[in-house]
């Protein structure tokens, strides 16, 4: 039987940016083990490969694009975007059997989405919402870090935001974090957790967002949506504007998208973007939000490596869990039954 992974294959993943990926030359990322090389067609559409030449299993990346093809730097084999050799050195007719296997793609909310499971089971449908990143109605951008770190470690980060109160005390945190239980709740594929924090004082990221004094209601609504999504709806709003009875009218509302790709077991790329429904088309704002950002994700960055390394160095050791892991573990167990149900699958 398959070894069990700590990441499904029939979903998609992020791979890459949209303005990553473009016509001059490929784009090589990882992608639940598997090397892929990317790149742009005549028609704007991607292609995403096998990163290995049939003929002698050099990868693809290294070469150029020609036309809609990628071309092998070491002997000029040239393939489509299916996957099919489209050119031999030396030889006219081809042999029908050079081919490497072509992953489905789909290029939405300004990412670059690949399926590495099964290709008849690529639904679109399927995509996790995102679509804050495409509505003009918010304002924001983002980065990609490359973390040395199995991916669930960085869900967990997010489904839990009592850590803000000790690793980002003095940006986005503060005790009300930690003091204030969350609700949880499941449906299918997703998890949300829900924490209200009524009557306190607001941090100094929020209190700049808010240029206000005094006591603020503030909000952090997290959806989980499996495998990999995390998308963060928190606020601030001056306390008894009702926010809490929906009317955040008189606060800041901020839209954090996470999608974490496990690049293999111990590794992963997690792409966010920082979104605001106030002071749009504010590029001088949305670049000073993007680097704040930037430094409080460093900040976690450096813990769940830390964390990553405590895991290997202690095997014997397991992961233990409270009452503010109740959406992680929730989160853990849905990607769970994704990877079992592949396994028994593959095993009838």
């Amino acid at each position: 039987m398959e070894t069990l992974r700590t990441f499904p294959l029939n979903a998609w993943y992020a791979a890459a940016w949209s303005h990553e990926v473009g016509k001059r030359e490929p784009l090589a990322r990882t992608v639940c083990n598997k090397k892929m090389v990317l790149w742009r067609k005549s028609d704007s559409t991607v292609a995403a490969l096998e990163d290995v030449c049939w003929h002698r299993l050099a990868p693809l990346s290294l070469g150029w694009l020609e036309k809609d093809n990628v071309v092998c730097r070491y002997h000029g084999l040239a393939f489509d975007g299916k996957g099919q050799c489209t050119h031999m050195p030396s030889q006219d007719k081809l042999n029908p059997q050079a081919k490497v296997h072509a992953y489905p793609v789909v290029e939405r909310f300004r990412y670059i989405w690949v399926w590495p499971g099964d290709p008849a089971l690529a639904d679109p449908a399927l995509l996790p919402d995102m679509q804050w990143n495409d509505d003009p109605a918010w304002e924001g951008d983002g980065k990609t870090m490359f973390a040395k770190c199995n991916y669930r470690l960085f869900v967990d980060n997010l489904m839990d935001l009592t850590h803000e109160s000790f690793v980002h005390a003095t940006s986005i945190g503060n005790k009300h974090v930690a003091e204030q239980p969350m609700t949880t709740t499941h449906s299918g594929r997703t998890v949300t957790s829900t924490r209200w924090m009524t009557d306190v004082d607001a941090p100094p990221f929020w209190r700049a967002q808010l240029g206000k004094l005094g006591n603020v209601d503030r909000w952090q609504i997290i959806r989980f949506e499996a495998p990999c999504t995390v998308v963060l709806d928190v606020g601030v709003a001056p306390t008894g504007t009702g926010a809490p009875q929906g009317d955040r009218s008189k606060g800041v509302n901020g839209r954090v998208l996470n999608t974490i790709t496990p690049e293999t077991e111990t590794s992963c790329m997690y792409f966010w973007t920082l979104l605001r429904n106030y002071n749009l088309r504010d590029q001088s704002h949305t670049n000073q939000l993007r680097e704040a950002n930037a430094g409080i994700f460093l900040e976690d960055q450096v813990v769940v490596e830390a964390q990553q390394r405590a895991i290997l160095e202690n095997p014997h050791m397991p992961l233990r869990n409270l009452n503010i892991d109740a959406g992680s573990m929730r989160a853990r167990k849905i990607v769970d039954e994704m990877i079992a149900s592949e396994q028994r699958t593959v095993a009838a």
